[in-house]
């Protein structure tokens, strides 16, 4: 509480700074994989559509599958999970009757329209704001849970998951079985039905969704160079998808199933680098080991089957246990490196990234769309998958540099400073009086 009891920002003093440096990382992450959203056309887990599929760009495909897809954001998740712990855990209520929880669900409303903004008239469908404020709404209930609990939810919620991904798996498998009985009869000059008719359409839908022909991704290509308002309305049934089936059928259980674990790790102190360095290496193995091992077996057998439809959606019911162990041995990996206090200069700029990390996430869609969009250069389906992770490189040097700057003049980022403005109805303090540093790391990740 303020000292005029109002509720109000973090003080920097009050910051967990292991969590700032895991946000940093999962920031730079993220870019890794929506990198192919913004520069390639439905090739995000299917390299053989666009962008290449051979040489360096299968690597590049193979080190991404194996390392980041689904833990980057699997991060960003704990860590908001997490900040519902912290954003809650002040007094009740201030002097005025306002209580931490009308504060909180103002902040997610507003969330909630920044992630509206943001897919819809920023143009990036892949966005996370929106999901995170609809499943955040859930999550504030549980917040009071202990770990174990927490923990319960978890396997109930990937279960759930994993369950509909089996659903997919033999509903398309069975699909594919039926067109193809059907199609046989057509070639051998028999009468099929209109029963059987609606089969092969339906599999080729699948197949026009999944696997476009070279004819249409032509087409994206082309609708993504047009002007702004071009692309808004190209781009609006795709928005669409993303902010309601995609979310309740896929995104809500990813999200919120990582949320309830961010609280529990935030709660037994994982989180904190408060466990030993033998902790987090035990973690850490035990999360590589069986997360790799999922990882590659997903990796190789969908190259050994050429990347079919149904080689994708049998490795789909695997995904969750991969990318969630995997998930797990990062942040041991992330921990051990705070602890160490080894390339402090670079924790620093971590921590200021992830301090930024609202105002870098929108930073790097702007980036990128200027880069690929056809009201900037253009360069939409013109790059090889490889090529794209310069720009990626580019974008975290840059950001990596400017955060910390920025963050010794100013107490917070741009969009964080009008986030929390917003959220207390009242305009936050930006300018630092005196200029000073605002990144602190301490081996024990409290500062």
């Amino acid at each position: 509480m303020s000292p005029t009891g109002y509720l109000a920002p973090t003080r920097n003093t009050e910051r967990i700074s292991s969590v700032d440096i895991i946000r940093g990382v999962s920031l730079c992450g993220i870019l890794l994989m929506n990198i192919v959203g913004f520069g390639l056309p439905n090739a995000y887990l299917d390299p053989t559509v666009a962008g290449g599929s051979t040489g360096p760009n299968l690597g590049v495909w193979w080190t991404t599958s194996m390392f980041f897809e689904g833990t980057m954001r699997g991060m960003f998740s704990l860590l908001f999970g997490a900040g519902i712990i912290l954003f809650t855990s002040r007094a009740t209520e201030n002097i005025n009757g306002v209580s931490v929880t009308d504060a909180y669900f103002r902040r997610i409303l507003w969330l909630f329209l920044f992630g509206i903004i943001h897919c819809y008239l920023l143009l990036w469908h892949g966005e996370i704001l929106y999901s995170y404020a609809l499943v955040g709404m859930f999550a504030f209930t549980f917040r009071h849970w202990n770990p174990r609990r927490l923990l319960i939810g978890v396997v109930v919620l990937l279960t759930c998951a994993t369950a509909m991904s089996v659903k997919d798996y033999f509903q398309e498998k069975t699909a594919f079985e039926q067109a193809t009985v059907v199609q046989m009869k057509k070639e051998e000059g028999k009468t099929v039905t209109k029963k059987e008719e609606k089969a092969i359409a339906d599999w080729q839908g699948i197949l026009d969704s999944k696997k476009p022909s070279a004819e249409a991704i032509k087409e994206e290509i082309e609708a993504y160079h047009q002007d702004y308002f071009s692309i808004l309305m190209h781009k609006g049934p795709l928005n669409q998808y993303m902010e309601t089936t995609f979310i309740y059928r896929i995104a809500f259980f990813d999200v919120f199933a990582m949320m309830l674990l961010g609280m529990a790790m935030l709660k037994n102190g994982v989180l904190k680098a408060s466990k030993s360095n033998r902790y987090y290496l035990i973690v850490g193995l035990i999360g590589y080991t069986v997360g790799l091992s999922v990882n590659y077996w997903e990796t190789s057998y969908q190259i050994e089957k050429q990347f079919t439809i149904e080689a994708q959606n049998l490795t789909n019911i695997t995904y969750n246990l991969g990318r969630v162990f995997v998930t797990l041995g990062h942040v041991a990996v992330i921990m051990l490196f705070i602890k160490s206090g080894m390339l402090m200069i670079l924790q620093r700029a971590l921590a200021a990234v992830g301090q930024m990390a609202f105002t870098n996430y929108i930073m790097q869609t702007l980036i990128c769309n200027t880069i690929f969009l056809g009201f900037g250069f253009s360069l939409f389906g013109r790059l090889e998958r490889h090529e794209l992770y310069y720009i990626v490189f580019a974008v975290w040097v840059f950001q990596l540099i400017v955060s910390p700057i920025w963050l010794h003049y100013f107490r917070f980022g741009p969009l964080e400073w009008l986030w929390r403005s917003l959220t207390y109805w009242q305009r936050q303090p930006f300018r630092r009086t005196n200029a000073q540093p605002n990144i602190q790391i301490a081996g024990s990740g409290v500062v």
